[in-house]
């Protein structure tokens, strides 16, 4: 089979007919018997850092690390031998390192084309570590409406009867302990009224400017802790406005730049705390098994101690908290109100630098 580039009268497929696999995030060509390109979508464009007109007619194991890979499916799948070939291999991009890839080659209808899918194990991981958040969040709110509305009936059971004893009795030291009774039932009722809190939808009352967000985050948290912390503009300021709930986004933001303020204790009574807020614009990217060509990125790095170990991968789950008294509830809010925006928290820690992310798709 020869590697040769196409001939100039090589007839290379019209887009229109793969159009729709431009939507899709994984990297698609369309080759013919012998691997030459006959088309590629946007995010195979992407990744080659070239156009499709470029790439098409050359022989599309040029890039790859081990080339007799993908002939000898060509041949195997030309012969009828498989339906569908998988394998593993390495792509080279570019300005990049090799890329590891999951090739998967299958015949199309039409006589004489393949279809060849490149995963990025990378992306693939990603992509399945999202779907894991989604369903995980989806089952702890299903879980967390079932049990607050399971507690509210008791707690409400045991106040009234607290309320009730307490004024049968004349003992002043047992009315004390009736009215911890009390206090305790309250301070439960507002935990379940917390947890219940983030299954409303979000309100798209408005055109939503993300830096006014973050300046009023900034404001409240620096009039919280006025010394030893600073916190920093890094702001693009060509990013759009978009439709979205404003309170809801000030409250995912404030909880998160909140318990990074909390986390820099240390540093705050040393004066080097530090907290940036880092806005970017996103282009062509994947989260949530969807692809977006625009979304928010935005950043909230600190220079405390990082996430606990222990902690990491149940970070945004409810109750869960990595200081001393904490409710664990803020992070699950902050994710759970940046999801009702289509968008995703992520959080990248190691000692001296957490880095969470919140992707919001623009228009």
């Amino acid at each position: 089979m020869s590697s040769a580039p196409a001939k100039p009268g090589r007839r290379v497929a019209p887009g229109q007919q793969y159009q729709a696999l431009d939507l899709l995030a994984t990297l698609v060509a369309i080759v013919d018997a012998e691997g030459m390109v006959l088309w590629s979508n946007a995010a195979l464009e992407d990744l080659l850092g070239t156009s499709r007109r470029a790439i098409a007619g050359l022989p599309l194991w040029d890039w790859f690390e081990s080339p007799e890979l993908l002939r000898n499916a060509l041949t195997s799948a030309g012969g009828n031998e498989y339906a569908l070939i998988r394998y593993d291999d390495r792509i080279r991009r570019p300005g990049h390192e090799l890329l590891h890839v999951h090739v998967l080659l299958s015949q199309m209808e039409e006589s004489g084309r393949f279809l060849v899918e490149l995963l990025p194990l990378e992306q693939q991981a990603r992509m399945e570590r999202e779907e894991r958040l989604v369903e995980q969040a989806q089952a702890n709110k299903e879980l967390i409406r079932n049990l607050a509305h399971e507690i509210k009936n008791p707690l409400g059971g045991i106040r009234g009867a607290a309320q009730l004893l307490q004024m049968e009795l004349d003992s002043r030291e047992l009315v004390e302990y009736t009215q911890v009774i009390i206090h305790e039932a309250d301070r439960l009722q507002l935990l379940v009224d917390r947890l219940l809190a983030p299954h409303r939808r979000a309100r798209v009352v408005s055109d939503v400017n993300i830096h006014e967000v973050c300046e009023r985050v900034r404001s409240l948290v620096l009039a919280e802790f006025p010394r030893g912390l600073k916190v920093l503009r890094d702001y693009d300021t060509s990013i759009p406005e978009f439709r979205g709930d404003r309170e809801q986004l000030i409250q995912a933001l404030l909880n998160i730049v909140h318990n990074a303020a909390h986390a820099l204790t240390e540093r705050i009574e040393r004066g080097d705390a530090e907290i940036v807020l880092r806005s970017r614009i996103a282009r062509q990217i994947t989260f949530g098994k969807q692809r977006y060509k625009l979304a928010l990125e935005l950043h909230v790095v600190d220079n405390g101690p990082g996430v606990p170990d222990e902690i990491k991968d149940r970070l945004f789950y409810p109750l869960v908290s990595g200081k001393d008294g904490g409710s664990g509830l803020g992070l699950n809010l902050a994710q759970t109100f940046v999801q009702q925006h289509q968008g995703l928290i992520e959080c990248d820690s190691v000692p001296g630098r957490t880095d969470f992310k919140l992707l919001i798709p623009l228009p």
